[in-house]
């Protein structure tokens, strides 16, 4: 083999190293987008079409007032750095389950079945940067728990457990 052709070679072999840094981090990149939250957990992966609250206003206003919500749909909260929350069902007639996710995409625990229009409030358990909230019994009925992975653009690529493209 020639000069040349030897530096093509390593030339190739680094960027097949920098072109995939999801296998330096365990797992495949999915394609991520802003209005989609990608979960998986052991062999299972789903999909939720979400609305984003970002800011306070949004972030308190949730989902209050709706009364269904399409099964593959949710509302991903986005805190701009972990904190320990806590969320209620004011005004909110539609039973949900909320998953609270770490800084890294990771649930740390699941409130499942939340009460419709109950003010007790439902603490995170640890702190969290996001929140996502899908209808009532779709977590149990899809498998999803404390440990499954959030794939999304608003979580920092150096940490994601589950990484973007």
């Amino acid at each position: 083999m020639g000069r040349r052709s030897e530096i093509r070679a390593l030339i190739a072999f680094a960027s097949l190293l920098l072109a995939a840094p999801d296998f330096a981090q365990g797992g495949e990149a999915v394609q991520c987008r802003e209005d989609l939250a990608i979960l998986r957990q052991g062999n299972t992966r789903v999909e939720f079409t979400v609305e984003i609250a970002d800011d306070a206003g949004e972030r308190a206003q949730g989902l209050m007032g709706r009364t269904s919500m399409a099964s593959g749909a949710g509302m991903l909260f986005i805190y701009p750095a972990p904190r320990e929350v806590a969320f209620w069902m004011h005004d909110t007639p539609l039973p949900l389950d909320m998953l609270f996710i770490d800084a890294a995409g990771r649930v740390v625990t699941v409130a499942a079945n939340a009460r419709p229009n109950d003010d007790t409030p439902i603490p995170s358990g640890g702190p969290v940067r996001f929140v996502l909230e899908i209808n009532a019994g779709l977590s149990a009925r899809l498998g999803l728990g404390p440990g499954a992975e959030l794939a999304h653009p608003a979580i920092e690529p150096g940490l994601a457990a589950f990484p973007c493209k």
